[in-house]
């Protein structure tokens, strides 16, 4: 039988009375036993708390052993222990979470086997890991966290209490703003691919621009974001990127946007508030997408929206011999709108006649 994983991420904890207050919530049952870890509804134990987001995990909840549920009001009368009443429980899951597992902060300092350009300003409350490397005049603001093997460029400035995890390029004269999040392997400010051929050849386009992160950002690892070719690639406040999307050229993506996993946005295409991007969505260069747009995964966009709402595109999944008979068919439309014009076109004479 295999061991049961054990976090090594130890909770604060908290009493159910102060986790609800923290929440602004209203308590149903005890509210006195001391919560110090955050478990699903089916494994969690006394002691801990779990939340009811999902309507199919209902009979889930009325078996917990949880010695506290975020719900809804509508789930309370359901909740066989004591209930925090909110209007959202995933929501409030996060930021319960959030408040029972702090983030971990490094002494500040710069570590011995870290390099740090003398005209470079850093302050002292923030951290240097091993290995970094910190260029001219670049500013690191208070309790910044500048993880293991980071590359700061010239002219860089990082934001207060921002932090690059591990492996986290900032290439020159880039700016982000304060409390963002960069993951393992995240590049910033890379040149865009910017090519001008000349009978035949390619000539490389100089990518004059910087790449500028608003605050409260979090950026997935192995994410590239390019430096504008003349204009900065801007990520406003608030948003939301996944691992392994590329982001290039002169991008503006708008505040609180959502964007999953493998996804590519093309050159200077700008992209509103509060949008979601299901994960492989592609975009072409130069569009406009308004605010509120929805785009389903694997959605490829080769036109500007201009209404809110959800869109997708593609062929959804079906049996390998459907699929095949299908493909064969796709290569012969051409051919058969040709004869059904035709047919239409016969059709009306004789209509006519």
């Amino acid at each position: 039988m295999a061991d049961s994983f054990q976090s090594s991420i130890k909770a604060t904890s908290y009493s159910i009375a102060q986790i609800a207050k923290h929440l602004n919530a209203r308590v149903i049952g005890d509210d006195s036993p001391i919560i110090s870890a955050i478990n699903a509804l089916a494994d969690a134990q006394p002691g801990e708390l779990s939340f009811l987001s999902d309507k199919r995990r209902q009979q889930e909840l009325k078996s917990t052993q949880a010695s506290a549920v975020l719900v809804n009001e509508a789930a309370a009368e359901h909740c066989p222990v004591t209930a925090i009443i909110v209007d959202n429980p995933y929501a409030a899951y996060a930021r319960t979470a959030t408040l029972l597992y702090p983030q971990r902060i490094h002494i500040p300092g710069i570590h011995p086997s870290a390099i740090v350009d003398d005209n470079a300003s850093i302050d002292i409350t923030a951290w240097v890991g091993p290995g970094t490397v910190v260029e001219a005049s670049a500013v690191i603001e208070a309790d910044a966290q500048i993880g293991p093997n980071c590359v700061i460029g010239k002219n860089v400035h990082i934001g207060k209490q921002t932090t690059l995890v591990a492996s986290v390029t900032i290439n020159h004269d880039c700016k982000l703003g304060e409390r963002n999040l960069l993951h393992p392997g995240v590049v910033i400010g890379s040149d865009g691919f910017g090519q001008a051929n000349d009978k035949g050849k390619w000539l490389k386009i100089p990518q004059l621009g910087r790449v500028i992160i608003g605050d409260d950002v979090e950026i997935g690892a192995n994410t590239a974001i390019d430096r504008g070719t003349i204009k900065d690639t801007v990520i406003e406040d608030g948003v939301r990127i996944d691992n392994l999307v590329q982001i290039a050229h002169n991008v503006r993506i708008g505040a609180d946007s959502v964007i999953a996993g493998q996804t590519g946005i093309s050159g200077s295409t700008q992209i509103g508030k509060n949008c979601m991007f299901g994960g492989t969505v592609a975009l072409a260069g130069h569009l406009n997408i308004t605010d509120h747009v929805v785009l389903a995964g694997r959605s490829e966009v080769r036109q500007s929206i201009e209404e809110p709402g959800m869109y997708g595109s593609g062929t959804p999944l079906e049996p390998m011999k459907k699929w095949l008979k299908s493909a064969a068919r796709f290569k012969q439309l051409d051919e058969m709108s040709k004869r059904l014009s035709e047919l239409e076109k016969k059709l009306a004479q004789l209509e006519n006649k």
